[in-house]
């Protein structure tokens, strides 16, 4: 029997994506999710519906923080990889919940990382972000820049690298915690700017734009997320690493709802809100050491990434409930 990975959050954004490229590849892949109402369930099992027709992919409704249940699972396969992207996100609602998100984000990687150590998982790829950062000025490296979160989302996912450092430290797997940076494209979250942005313009509606609207973000479209976490899953990395995956080259928020504006066809009706905690002013990824290592490179521009997604975003309209 061959080898499985084990993808937690499979049913998500980023998630069904990684499922899609490896089924393609013929590998076998176990999608755990608890589908958990965040956004509704049913978006997350549209995402699935292509991988789920092939024979290498088996779906386990599932929750992390159960160690009986990820124990079950890790026993009736033979993984020895996971990808660990499930996670309670969401910069702002955070501030309202941080006890959830510490509950989930963090317990919910310990859990898993102490069942992957007792079932014998060789590496685990842990999906961090870039909101461990905090405040930068220029860009922000992963060896050295210091990590003041802002948020309690933030937080939590600086705790569970340092968990993961551990366990890879005293005899767990090895681990590679990747720091996404502002992941876009198909099937995006409802909650998330530009799928937001993208539905209240089409629709005629305002959009509330937080601060002066010249935040810069480091978009990085899902395509190239997806080489990044592929390229770590062919690479041999012994230990802990953390790497950096993003674009490398941020875009201000006007430009970007003026290329959805440009995409649509439709004036978008701004209007300006003070500026919340927990958002920094500016993410900017170097991605020097992914490049060197991982011969990472971000192919796809602002620019090429809104096109394809507003592509998509017009495919879906009439097909009923959707994350675009």
């Amino acid at each position: 029997m061959n080898e499985a990975v084990l993808i937690t959050g499979g049913a998500g954004f980023i998630g069904s994506h990684l499922l899609e490229r490896l089924v393609e590849k013929g590998q076998q892949v176990v999608c755990l999710d608890n589908f958990d109402p965040y956004y509704p369930a049913e978006i997350k099992r549209r995402n699935l519906q292509g991988a789920l027709s092939s024979d290498c992919v088996r779906l386990v409704d599932a929750d992390v923080r159960d160690r009986a249940g990820l124990r079950a699972v890790l026993a009736s396969e033979r993984v020895r990889t996971i990808v660990h992207l499930a996670a309670r996100p969401g910069v702002r609602p955070s501030l309202q919940d941080p006890e959830l998100y510490l509950d989930v984000n963090v317990r919910g990687t310990l859990d898993l990382l102490a069942t992957a150590k007792e079932c014998g998982v060789s590496r685990v790829v842990f999906a961090s972000s870039s909101s461990v950062y905090g405040i930068i000025e220029g860009m922000a490296s992963e060896d050295g820049t210091p990590c003041h979160p802002l948020s309690p989302y933030g937080a939590s996912k600086a705790a569970a690298e340092a968990l993961c450092s551990a366990y890879a430290h005293t005899g767990g797997p090895s681990v590679v915690a990747l720091r996404l940076f502002t992941v876009y494209g198909p099937r995006q979250r409802p909650d998330m700017a530009i799928n937001r942005f993208t539905r209240l313009i089409a629709s005629g509606e305002a959009v509330s734009v937080h601060g002066d609207g010249h935040s810069l973000r480091d978009y990085t479209f899902i395509s190239d997320i997806v080489d990044g976490i592929e390229a770590v899953l062919e690479a041999s990395l012994p230990g802990y690493h953390v790497f950096n995956l993003g674009r490398g080259r941020p875009a201000v928020l006007l430009d970007v709802i003026g290329l959805i504006e440009k995409g649509l066809g439709a004036k978008a009706k701004l209007r300006f809100l003070p500026e919340p905690p927990g958002e920094p002013p500016l993410t900017h990824a170097d991605i020097d050491k992914a490049g060197a290592i991982l011969d990472y490179r971000p192919s796809v521009s602002i620019e090429e990434g809104i096109g394809r997604y507003l592509q998509w975003f017009e495919q879906q309209q009439g097909a009923g409930p959707h994350d675009g």
